[in-house]
């Protein structure tokens, strides 16, 4: 037990990242203990006044925050039975007050931090642990590898490593002060004996040929002896020492943190990064049901058929649908206005599209919209309407696009098993290997290291021993769900290699696949052949394993895709058969809400805004596109005026409907503001619905009143016959 008995010197602790002075405390001083000199206590401390631990000036007798013994009054060591906090504690009272002497030395509190190891009889670390540290600051190799043996640290328990860390940085601390022929000896001498990997080893001595101290800091991204790299290497080293000897820094507030990522993952509504001014240790974290986004704050109705697919820009201010009218429109928000006053503007509706479309995706700097119909794709310039280039390198629907992290170019995948790799202009760059399942959606990870694609094969699995499951499978799933004995895949390709990784076989139809933000987990949409036994599974990559799935909607025929929203990728959101939208808590899978408000047929794509933990939309067979967000603070006073009978149809507007011969895309620019309410009556839909394979052109027509813009609201102009009714 570190302890002693009130007459003893007692070592003082600093922050390895602060600035000298107090609160928070400095790094170590001149001197052999920790940067302050060590003073024989007589078992006291100086009287107050100190304001929030700012010491007096050295004239007054004191150094560092620490009163000369003359100045101090006793203090009686305080003898505690037991050895754990309280009776029913397990927390050890040992470890709980050296945490409480660091962190009070770390915020500026010396003379409490003194008085406490006085009348507890427990010291924060020892001499030898402030010599330690006192030498890897300082820079005194030698010393500190000498004593980095006597704080506890054995060949076991990587002792080699800790070693190899002292070596590499006095060997850059050379290279940085120009001593080549210092340098190389302790590549030879120091570091090549402690057998690193042999790559590590040729790139460290690479560093010689470095110009001067900037470049190599520059080639390292590492700031030199004089910056905060010793500091680092004292963090690094940690690792290696017994914690019960050298207490890892900040521990409390590092145990705090853990306390409050803890309560923030128990939070089934936690949706908004945790403020200082919204976050107490006083009582545990809990976020209202009323922050949370439930409420539909418009509806988009322009498309004159079924919408399929949506997609936010990256900028949060525009949104891209898809519809089985062969439109698609691009939308602006007026993100940064109150939903009481945004405007939603039809920026252009690009109706050149001879079949259905079903796919969305903009590029990273959102100035292109590539749409997908049947197996065509399209290049849009985003800015102006412009259709740039028509692809059909694809042989059947093309089900997915999917853009590659650095916006250098994006993907392509479909029913023809092709996955094809293109430019950001549109040119082919590459075609990869047949893929052996016919594509139903794939996505690249952002850390650029994989392309994870799901489908199924055109023939049952050679388990399945009814022949009927067989004669049911050969036209490839193009309408509706995989039957029992057809085998679907999720496969993993290496992004480098174009080689697959891993596949994992399932069964039931998979309809999209989304990538979390971290890369680690893909969340993938799993059908099934009764809607209510539906799953959306969430995928480890790292492990191949399901470990977590979400349930409670209907999925059986048509194409669903969900998605992560919220803040960090907390809630999973999804369509369904039955017209809701539902949304689980991801940690927990527990489901939160069953929002309805959308008409008959599925709700088929939603998408989180990327901009607005508080906003994402839904599109559905009812030709609508719906806007949600959280309550208004008078929600509950609104709620009085749902019986009101708001008319939201608009008259007729002068529009233009039609491309010109330069490819530019039918496009209006009316508006949608005015009141409404918040549970705007459910539009009529059409009962058919979205499919893996497309059927064609549509039915219903693609004329001038399907490319025309929403117009304004109570007294407002627009073009066309659509309308957006914003519900305030």
């Amino acid at each position: 037990m570190l302890a002693h008995d009130g007459d003893g010197d007692s070592a003082l602790s600093a922050s390895l990242d602060s600035p000298v002075g107090p609160g928070p405390s400095a790094a170590p001083g001149p001197g052999p203990f920790n940067g302050h000199k060590i003073v024989a206590k007589t078992n006291g401390c100086a009287p107050p006044p100190f304001t929030n631990g700012t010491a007096r000036s050295s004239s007054s007798g004191e150094l560092d925050g620490f009163v000369a013994e003359r100045s101090r009054r006793p203090v009686a060591r305080v003898s505690l039975p037991g050895s754990t906090l309280y009776e029913d504690s397990h927390v050890d009272r040992e470890e709980f007050v050296r945490l409480v002497i660091q962190s009070l030395r770390d915020v500026g509190y010396m003379e409490s931090a003194a008085t406490l190891e006085a009348e507890s009889g427990y010291i924060m670390e020892t001499p030898e642990v402030a010599y330690f540290r006192r030498c890897i600051l300082d820079g005194s190799w030698e010393a500190a590898e000498t004593a980095l043996g006597r704080l506890g640290v054995s060949e076991g328990d990587g002792l080699w490593e800790a070693k190899f860390l002292l070596a590499k940085q006095k060997y850059l601390e050379h290279l940085e002060a120009g001593r080549t022929t210092a340098a190389l000896h302790v590549l030879r001498s120091e570091l090549a004996p402690l057998n690193p990997e042999v790559d590590h080893l040729h790139a460290l001595s690479s560093l010689m040929m470095c110009s001067d101290p900037a470049d190599l800091r520059h080639q390292l991204g590492w700031d030199g002896a004089t910056g905060t790299s010793r500091r680092k290497l004292l963090m690094d080293l940690q690792r290696y020492i017994p914690s019960s000897v050298m207490i890892p820094q900040r521990r409390f507030v590092t145990l705090l943190d853990q306390a409050q990522a803890f309560q923030q993952s128990r939070c089934l509504y936690h949706n908004a990064p945790l403020r200082s001014s919204s976050y107490s240790l006083y009582t545990n974290h809990m976020c209202e049901r009323n922050s949370f986004p439930r409420v539909t704050t418009a509806v988009l109705q322009v498309h004159q058929d079924e919408v399929w697919n949506i997609g936010w820009s990256h900028s949060g201010k525009f949104l891209a649908t898809a519809s089985k009218d062969r439109s698609a429109i691009i939308w602006r928000i007026e993100l940064d206005k109150d939903p009481r006053s945004r405007a939603y503007t039809t920026e252009f509706v690009l109706d050149d599209h001879p079949y259905n479309v079903n796919v969305v995706s903009w590029s990273l700097d959102d100035s292109i919209l590539l749409t997908a119909a049947e197996h065509v794709i399209r290049l849009y310039n985003a800015r102006t309407g412009v259709c740039m280039r028509v692809l059909e390198a694809h042989d059947d629907v093309v089900t997915a696009l999917s853009w590659l992290p650095d916006g250098s170019g994006f993907i392509s995948g479909g029913l023809d098993r092709k996955i094809i790799l293109w430019d950001a202009d549109g040119k082919l760059r590459n075609t990869w290997a047949r893929a052996p399942i016919r594509v139903t959606d794939l996505m690249v990870t952002p850390d650029f290291t994989r392309l994870v694609a799901v489908g199924m094969y055109d023939s049952p699995s050679p388990t399945s021993a009814n022949p009927a499951d067989a004669a049911a499978s050969a036209g490839g799933g193009a309408t509706g769900p995989a039957k029992s004995g057809v085998e679907t895949r999720i496969i993993t390709y290496d992004l480098a290699t174009k080689q697959p990784e891993t596949s994992i076989q399932l069964y039931g139809e998979l309809t999209s696949v989304k990538i979390s933000a971290d890369s680690q987990f893909a969340l993938i949409n799993n059908a099934s052949e009764n809607g209510p036994s539906a799953e959306i599974h969430l995928l480890d990559l790292n492990t191949q394993q399901v470990v977590r799935k979400y349930s409670g909607h209907n999925h059986s025929k048509h194409v669903i895709r969900s998605c992560f929203g919220g803040f960090e990728g907390n809630f999973v959101v999804s369509g369904s058969e039955d017209g809701n939208v539902y949304i689980w808590h991801r940690d927990s899978g527990t489901l939160l809400e069953a929002l309805t408000g959308h008409g008959e047929g599925s709700v088929n794509s939603v998408a989180w805004n990327p901009v607005n933990e508080c906003m994402f939309a839904s599109c559905s067979d009812d030709k609508t596109v719906r806007i949600w967000e959280t309550p208004p603070m008078d929600y509950t006073l609104r709620k009085d005026e749902r019986e009101l009978d708001i008319d939201h149809e608009m008259e007729n507007g002068n529009g233009s409907g039609n491309g010109n011969e330069n490819g530019v895309a039918g496009s209006s620019k009316g508006k949608g503001k005015g009141k409404g309410r918040w549970d705007a009556s459910p539009a009529s839909a059409s009962s058919s619905s979205s499919s893996l394979a497309g059927t064609g052109p549509s039915t219903s027509s693609a004329a001038a009143g399907a490319a025309a813009a929403a117009g304004a609201i109570d007294g407002g102009s627009g073009y066309g016959l659509g309308s957006t009714t914003a519900l305030f």
